[in-house]
């Protein structure tokens, strides 16, 4: 049976602003969502995946796409991902962003009424809409821009003080090489610059708690788990889960700052691995998946 690695992570307190360079008159704005009936900042899915191909980018993985920040613009080495095609080329590579993320190449007919072609490779690494874990207050900052003023010179940029929580899903048996697992799991634990287009804001993104669940479960049952109330961040339906039975505790790793709270400390009794910190978490999760997996190194 196929082992999943489900995720939920928790970003570090920060001040979000001008996500997507989006704007409304002279106001940059932040992307937002109802959420349990109140209004939420959030953060695309997108945006999470181009920060984890940046980061292996940087890291100096073999990527298909490359990004130069000098042209702001994306390279490929390989527009026709020639290694997934039915008669793959001989020497061509599977690069870990198209393994993991994956891709579409769609091809015209040639002739009229020729049907089209298409190369798919569905993203075996799925990421959800990051969410803030407090209601959008309507904060807004106002600037004017340097030099000679116009009626244009004066604008303002939403900004929101919150964290953020994004789940994650991969099934490692459906990536071309499975202990490609590790360098995804490496790079959600060092994300950073998690943004959209034109942004200017530092966010950090890298997980200050996550819980992590490797299972042979199809449905992940940890996503958009932690809430935020009066200032302090609690997990309340993982511990019911736990409690019920709908989750087996073996097969959580709860890392950071996130065990600090009673409840949580309470799990260990019921056999789930906590950890102070996230380091350590992903450390023990990545040491049961080499084990499962038959992963050396």
């Amino acid at each position: 049976m196929s082992k999943h690695l489900f995720g939920q992570v928790l970003t570090h307190y920060g001040t979000a602003a001008n996500n997507r360079g989006e704007t409304e008159g002279n106001i940059t704005t932040l992307q937002k969502l109802l959420w349990k009936g109140e209004t939420h900042t959030t953060v695309s899915a997108e945006s999470i995946r181009w920060a984890i191909r940046y980061l292996w980018q940087k890291n100096g993985e073999e990527t298909n796409r490359t990004w130069d920040p000098n042209k702001s613009e994306i390279n490929f080495a390989d527009t026709k991902w020639s290694a997934w095609s039915d008669k793959p080329q001989k020497g061509a590579k599977k690069f870990l962003d198209d393994d993991a993320l994956g891709f579409m190449q769609a091809e015209a007919g040639k002739q009229e009424g020729e049907k089209g072609t298409a190369t798919i490779r569905k993203g075996i690494l799925e990421f959800t809409r990051a969410l803030s874990t407090t209601p959008f207050a309507g904060d807004i900052t106002f600037n004017a821009k340097s030099g000679t003023k116009s009626n244009t010179s004066l604008y303002g940029t939403e900004v929101h003080a919150t964290r953020y929580q994004y789940g994650f899903s991969v099934t490692p048996e459906f990536l071309s090489d499975s202990s490609r697992v590790l360098q995804i799991l490496n790079g959600i634990l060092n994300i950073n610059q998690v943004a959209g287009n034109q942004s200017r804001f530092l966010f950090d993104f890298s997980p200050e708690s996550i819980v992590l669940r490797w299972t042979d479960d199809f449905a992940p049952r940890i996503l958009y788990s932690f809430e935020e109330k009066e200032n302090e961040i609690s997990i309340p339906s993982i511990i019911e889960k736990v409690n019920s039975g709908d989750i087996e505790p073996e097969t959580l790793v709860i890392a950071g700052s996130i065990i600090n709270h009673p409840e949580v400390t309470k799990l260990k009794d019921k056999n789930v691995s906590l950890f102070s910190g996230v380091k350590q978490g992903f450390a023990e999760i990545e040491s049961r998946i080499k084990n499962d997996l038959k992963i050396k190194g």
